[in-house]
Order: C-alpha cells, then sequence, then structure tokens
C-alpha cells in the first residue's frame, strides 16, 4: 500500500528501511533502554535488591535469545511479517504489566513475554528483512535503521524517566505500551515487503549490470548458499563470531544497564543520569552512520570490530575512573560511538560469511547465544555490586572482557572448510605415520629378520677381514 505513494523512481527498499527503524525506534527504545531506566525504580518502589531486579533482566535477554533462535530458521522459510504482529502485540502488552507488578514472580513474567516479543519482531525478524533488500550497500542500510534504536534510547529513555518521576511507574508504563503498538502495527501491515521479488525490484535499487560486487564475501555464490544450523556449527567463523560477541555484548549490555544507577550518585539526581542514556544513543546514531556510510562497505569488518572493541573498553575504563562530570559525559559519549556499531558489525559478520538465505538460522543461533551472555552481564554486575557495595570492580571488568573479545575476530571470514576437517587436519599432521599390519611386520617376523640381519653382518665381516684376504704361502 505504501508504494503508491511514493515516486515510481524512489527504490522501495528505503522504505524498507525507514519502516525498520521506526520498529526500532519504539520496540528497543522501550524495551531494551526501558531496562535501564526500571532499575532503580522498581528496587526503590518495592525494597528488592539490586540482584533481584538484575535476575529479571538477565531473564529477558535469555528469553529473547531463544525466542530469536526459534524464530529464525522459520522467518527464513516464511518471511518476518507473520511473527512481527505477535510479537510486537506482547512487548505492548507486557510494557503496560511491567508497571503494575507488586511480586517479584510478576516482574519476571512481564519480562519473559517482554522478551519473547523482542525475539519475535525486533533484531533478526529486522536484519534477516534488511538482508534480502541489501547486498552491496546492506552496511548503509542497517547503519540508517539502526539509527531507530538510538533514537529511541535518546528520545524515549528521557520521557520514560520524566513520566515515572511525575506520575510514577503506574502511568509510564501503558504510555510506552500504547506507543509501541500505535506505531509497529500499522508499519508491519501497511509498509513491509518481506523480499524485494515480491516487488519485481533488484536487491540495492540495482541492475545487476551496475552492481559491482567489492566484496567477495558478498558475490552471489556465497550470499546465496543455504547452510542448515549443523553446517553453521561445523565452522570455524561461526564460533569465532558467537564466542568474540558473547564476551563483548556480555559486558557492553552489563555497563549500559547499570550506567544510570552507578551515575545517578555522581551526578545528583536520575535525570541527570538518565541523560547519559541520551548522550550514549547520540553517539551511537552519529558514529554508526559515518561508520555504514563510509567504511562498512569497503573494508574488512574484521578491523573495524577490533577498533570498535578497544575504543569501547577504554572509555568504559574512563567513566570508571575518571571522578569528574564534564569528564564522564566525554567518556560516556565515545562510548557510546561503539555500542551501535557493535551490534551493526554483529550481523554484518554474520551476513558476510553466511548470506541472506539462511541468515535468519544462523543469526538466531548467534543472537540466543548473546542475548544470553547479554542477561549474564547485569546480573552479574549486579551481584557483584552488591557484593562489594561499589561499582568500581565490576565495571573494571567489563573493560577487561571486552578487550579479551578482540581475539577470536581474526577468524571470521567465509569458511573454505568444515571444523571438523580443520580437527581432522591438525590431528593426521600431529599423529605419526602407521605401517600397515598385514602378517609382515608381527613380532615374530621382525625377530626373524632381526636374526638374519645379523647373521649377514656377521659373515659380511668375517669375509672382508684382512686375514680372509691372505693367499696361503
Amino acid at each position: 500500500m505504501a508504494a503508491r505513494l511514493l515516486p515510481s523512481r524512489f527504490y522501495y527498499g528505503w522504505a524498507i528501511v525507514f519502516a525498520c527503524a521506526a520498529l526500532l525506534f519504539v520496540s528497543v527504545g522501550v524495551g531494551y533502554y526501558g531496562l535501564a531506566v526500571y532499575l532503580g525504580p522498581l528496587r526503590e518502589l518495592h525494597g528488592w535488591s539490586n540482584g533481584d531486579v538484575s535476575l529479571a533482566t538477565g531473564m529477558y535477554f535469555a528469553f529473547s535469545g531463544l525466542s530469536s533462535a526459534l524464530v529464525g530458521p522459520q522467518i527464513d522459510r516464511h518471511g518476518a511479517r507473520r511473527w512481527m504482529i505477535p510479537g510486537l502485540l506482547l512487548i505492548g502488552v507486557s510494557s503496560v504489566w511491567i508497571g503494575q507488578v507488586a511480586n517479584l514472580w510478576q516482574l519476571y513474567a512481564s519480562y519473559i513475554l517482554l522478551a519473547i516479543g523482542s525475539g519475535m519482531s525486533a533484531g533478526v525478524a529486522v536484519n534477516a528483512t534488511l538482508a534480502r533488500w541489501f547486498v552491496q550497500r546492506r552496511a548503509w542500510a542497517m547503519a540508517m535503521a539502526s539509527t531507530g534504536v538510538s533514537l529511541g534510547g535518546a528520545v524515549l529513555s528521557p520521557l520514560n524517566t520524566f513520566l515515572i518521576e511525575q506520575y510514577g511507574l503506574s502511568l509510564a508504563t501503558p504510555v510506552m505500551g500504547v506507543l509501541i503498538l500505535a506505531v509497529g502495527i500499522p508499519i508491519v501491515l501497511l509498509v513491509l515487503v518481506w523480499d524485494p521479488r515480491q516487488m519485481g525490484l533488484p536487491q540495492d535499487g540495482l541492475k545487476r549490470s551496475a552492481a559491482v560486487i567489492t566484496n567477495a564475501a558478498r558475490s552471489a555464490a556465497n550470499q546465496t548458499r543455504v547452510w542448515t544450523v549443523r553446517q553453521a556449527l561445523g565452522t570455524v567463523p561461526f564460533w569465532a563470531i558467537l564466542i568474540s560477541f558473547v564476551i563483548v555484548l556480555l559486558a557492553q549490555t552489563g555497563f549500559i544497564l547499570h550506567q544510570v544507577a552507578f551515575l545517578e550518585e555522581r551526578l545528583g539526581s536520575l535525570t541527570a543520569a538518565g541523560t547519559t542514556l541520551s548522550l550514549t544513543a547520540i553517539g551511537s546514531i552519529v558514529a554508526r552512520l559515518i561508520v555504514g556510510r563510509f567504511f562498512a562497505d569497503r573494508v574488512d569488518l574484521r578491523i573495524l570490530t577490533v577498533i570498535m572493541f578497544v575504543v569501547q573498553g577504554t572509555a568504559a575504563l574512563a567513566v570508571i575512573h575518571i571522578d569528574h562530570p564534564v569528564s564522564t559525559f566525554v567518556a560516556i559519549l565515545i562510548f557510546g560511538f561503539t555500542i551501535g556499531n557493535v551490534y551493526m558489525l554483529q550481523s554484518l559478520l554474520t551476513s558476510d560469511v553466511f548470506g541472506y538465505v539462511s541468515f535468519g538460522a544462523v543469526h538466531g543461533l548467534i543472537a540466543m547465544a548473546t542475548q544470553i551472555s547479554s542477561g549474564l552481564g547485569p546480573w552479574m554486575i549486579g551481584a557483584l555490586e552488591d557484593l562489594t557495595g561499589s561499582y568500581e570492580i565490576p565495571l573494571t571488568l567489563v573493560a577487561i572482557l571486552t578487550y579479551a573479545s578482540l581475539i577470536p575476530i581474526y577468524f571470521a571470514k567465509p569458511p573454505k572448510t568444515t571444523l571438523v576437517r580443520v580437527v581432522n587436519r591438525l590431528i593426521t599432521r600431529a599423529a605419526p605415520q602407521r605401517m600397515p599390519n598385514n602378517g609382515l611386520h608381527s613380532p615374530q617376523r621382525m625377530n626373524a629378520i632381526f636374526d638374519q640381519a645379523t647373521r649377514n653382518a656377521d659373515s659380511t665381516s668375517a669375509g672382508s677381514s684382512p686375514r680372509a684376504k691372505m693367499k696361503p704361502g
């Protein structure tokens, strides 16, 4: 329907990009960034510990990842739209419920529903759609769409904190829930199209003759290769991407979701601390657009990933150990430069290595692992803060883990062989060559050969001695 309102020369793929940005604006802006905003008020309102509320956040990430893994293969087969509608409904209903909970079990149940809805309608569904519409311009498309995530943090986080401070959780959360449904449902029904071929359009808006392959990973052969889950699990790049992003997102998410609670005391108010989330989101928007437009479609994604990890770890250390308001805001901004790019690079690396045909299944598995680790991050930091009475030690651990995640990235490139073959080659090279046992090398036969060789040596020695060569006189 939306295509009728657009100029004929306008490539509809860009309408898909803007629609995905709006979806992420409401779903992630309320869901993901809302977790950080709700942490402090839930503790104060109900007297729950940091660890209790952080466990709810951990459950959110775990169930979000699980639903992503289950839905991913179905998205590859049937498209994303059929999963987005029920997902958005779950996010809306659960967002309202969060403000009405009275017991911990209710909090956990509402977060689980929120997580399932997010897994069905957000990350995997959106990125799988974009991966089909764009190949050569994929980074730029994902960068623009992911701007919705950052705008959600920049706009909805301050609105959420303002509503909570003025009217309480019981009013703020219904407003957020209604916003999700009012924006998300019409977009899915009226704008989203799963595949450009359904409209007779080429990928990237480029004719085949005009499409220039600048990256071998984005060639048609690599992008249209079909991967089963088992085949993907048997490759080195799959585990390289998974391990690296499991570590970095555990650290990154733990930092973000405790950022407001950590900085509230330093900056003097919840509103001021909530502003740092907006600053983080603004930094994420600017840096992601620059990287997506000028670099990510042109250079080795592994190099970009290493740069982002180094900058993020260093910025985290600066926030923790430099206790000055101005330096805090500067370091938070720099930390924000990396957040959106880390998420975008995870999707880009996966689509470059495994293509778009099986993106949902493969990325769903990786998302499940990274979401679980993202859930463990806030819980781990909350538990360590309860144990030590300070955020200094747990947030320093964030920086250390971020640096550690650099190591596996080198192996995140299209696989030439499977992990099983690599291991078999290593074993074959390391193992000594065994002689075939056909009876010729039995112990008895070897002893007989040794005895015969000894007798031959003795006779040769005797026959060649000076005494044997002398003639009788």
